[in-house]
């Protein structure tokens, strides 16, 4: 009896134990823990059910890394706090998709727009920090659109093309952000004139990420800038050219709201 009543203990142990070494290994194939995943979303202003397989309109999927702060001698200017957002692009779509990013970044509480830059010097030194083997082949917002973002296959580890956007002159005092990216989409609407000249106003599909930042000018730590959920798809207004549309629709810059 004693055999048998050992018998019967030693298999639940060894199957909690391989189902804790696969509740681990499934852990390391979600992803690194620092980064944050966003999968396409739709939009009451989409031309197209994003979901139908047929969709006019498309959308890329994004992992992102929150913003870090690296200081960093520019040539010409001289030594920087700059912010920098670690990303990937990911198309799950048919096709293979031209990512032309526009990364803007909004002080809420200042009222400033920055946008992002190929700083050369500032690449190398965050290639350093997060890719010091050059694995991942980061691009900056030029080298990124030089050829289409590949498409995954389903049930195949995903291709992720890994860039970064930078920024420098952050204004100091701020501590409410808002990062907009726009390209991720081929979404586009055109909506009722607020300008003066009563042209129309293209809005593009964008997606909004908020940050806050716990601290003060003297005290500029990447780990006191913290993500404020969820991410956001809206329709924001563009100064980029838009294919197709009339030539008397009116380019405006992005509202300081968040408009959807």
């Amino acid at each position: 009896m004693h055999g048998n009543s050992a018998k019967r203990w030693r298999l639940p142990l060894v199957v909690l134990f391989s189902a804790a070494l696969l509740a681990l290994g499934g852990l390391a194939v979600a992803g690194n823990p620092n980064e944050r995943e966003v999968k396409p979303g739709a939009n009451a202003q989409d031309a197209d059910d994003i979901k139908k397989p047929d969709s006019k309109v498309w959308v890329l999927d994004f992992k992102f890394k929150d913003p870090r702060l690296i200081k960093v001698n520019i040539p010409g200017r001289g030594e920087k706090i700059c912010w920098y957002v670690w990303y990937q692009v990911i198309n799950n779509t048919k096709e293979p998709r031209l990512f032309v990013p526009d990364f803007e970044l909004v002080t809420n509480d200042k009222g400033k727009v920055y946008k992002d830059q190929v700083l050369p010097a500032v690449q190398k030194a965050i290639q350093q920090l997060e890719d010091p083997t050059d694995y991942l082949k980061i691009k900056n917002s030029v080298t990124i659109a030089s050829e289409p973002i590949p498409v995954s296959k389903p049930n195949a580890t995903p291709i992720a093309v890994t860039g970064v956007a930078v920024w420098d002159d952050v204004d100091p005092d701020a501590n409410q952000y808002s990062i907009f990216i726009a390209g991720l989409s081929n979404g586009w609407a055109v909506t009722d004139p607020i300008a003066a000249d009563g042209k129309p106003i293209v809005r593009r599909k964008t997606l909004q990420l908020n940050f806050k930042r716990i601290g003060d000018r003297f005290f500029m730590k990447s780990e006191e800038i913290k993500f404020q959920g969820p991410a956001e798809w809206i329709y924001r207004g563009s100064t980029l050219e838009v294919p197709g549309l009339p030539k008397e629709v009116k380019r405006v810059e992005p509202p300081m709201d968040k408009d959807k």
